[in-house]
């Protein structure tokens, strides 16, 4: 009787493991693994997206303006002796007179002569248009150089702008979901995960290309895109080798689009709340894509109910349901661009 019970249970699936603790992966409590309404979530990418973009649309003006002032300063200096040779011609004329076709005909006594003296007229002229469109070029290399500089100076307070403006969208969604009821501070680090990564390519113009989900996903059976993945393997040759699970089929955030992996803190994988070495770990994680934000193409991490976002640092973030996967209190999350 006694083995028929037991077989009875364990057909109908109510035998469980003792010890084992019955944790949820992110994604599986109804909150798409990211601690927040699908609308909150929405609102942070759209505000963090528009804050780097801003941020390296300044960053471009701001080499735009430092090229112009340098070709500018060069135009300087290579207008007073354009200028010097082109008073030379103008005070030489005046003291000998112009030579024209008129004069060099009356002055010539032979054939010979008038074209010699033809040949001169025209050498003079050459030398004169010469001088004076040189002159003409750099006053113009430089006015447009000025009009570039102004112009450039303009973009850059436009782009500081967007960038305010983004980082109150983004602080302004978070207090309208109650999510600023804890401390904003980071946790106090050992100063680990400060390895320098291996940037991301980039666009000729530095920003970061689009790109969609067109690599294998070796944590699943999904997709990645190349910056993620690039990520992915940027962690791990750091020695954050413990479970990663990325690509998942969900309502909203980076998951489905290949843009977001969750790296679990403890070694056996996604278990209860972090704590001594596994909180330690997910520390020095979540600071290694902090410190690597610009290179790796960052969009925000989320760790322990707390959001980092590039336009303000760390922010409290508890809108989970309570266990450890949807408060991020057993795994970091990390979105990229």
């Amino acid at each position: 009787m006694r083995y028929k019970t037991a077989l009875i249970l364990a057909v109908t699936g109510l035998v469980v493991a003792l010890g084992v603790p019955a944790t949820a992966a992110p994604g599986d409590t109804g909150d798409d693994g990211e601690g927040g309404s699908k609308s909150l979530v929405q609102q942070l990418e759209a505000a963090s997206r528009g804050y780097l973009e801003a941020k390296e649309a300044l960053a471009r003006s701001t080499k735009r303006q430092s090229d112009l002032t340098a070709k500018l300063k060069e135009l300087d200096a290579e207008l007073g002796p354009r200028q010097e040779a082109f008073n030379e011609v103008v005070q030489q004329s005046y003291r000998t007179g112009r030579l024209g076709p008129m004069r060099a005909l009356l002055q010539a006594s032979t054939s010979a002569g008038f074209l010699d003296r033809a040949e001169t007229l025209e050498t003079v002229a050459v030398q004169e248009r010469a001088v004076l469109n040189e002159l003409l070029a750099t006053r113009n290399g430089q006015q447009k150089a000025k009009i570039g500089i102004d112009a450039a100076v303009r973009d850059q307070q436009k782009q500081v702008n967007l960038m305010a403006k983004r980082k109150v969208q983004a602080e302004n969604a978070l207090k309208a979901a109650n999510a600023n009821a804890g401390r904003d501070d980071p946790r106090p680090s050992d100063g680990g995960g400060s390895d320098r990564a291996s940037a991301a390519p980039r666009s000729s113009d530095g920003s970061l290309p689009s790109q969609g989900c067109s690599r294998d996903d070796p944590t699943t059976g999904g997709c990645l895109t190349p910056r993620t993945l690039h990520a992915l393997q940027q962690a791990k040759s750091a020695g954050f080798t413990r479970f990663v699970k990325c690509f998942r089929q969900q309502n909203s955030g980076e998951h489905p689009l290949g843009k977001a992996c969750d790296f679990a803190a403890d070694k056996s994988g996604f278990g209860g709340v972090a704590s001594g070495s596994s909180r330690t770990y997910g520390d020095r994680l979540a600071n290694y894509f902090i410190n690597n934000a610009s290179r790796l193409g960052v969009l925000y991490v989320i760790w322990f109910e707390r959001i980092w976002l590039p336009s303000s640092g760390w922010k409290s973030y508890s809108r989970g349901n309570g266990d450890p996967s949807s408060d991020h209190t057993n795994h970091v999350h990390l979105s990229m661009r």
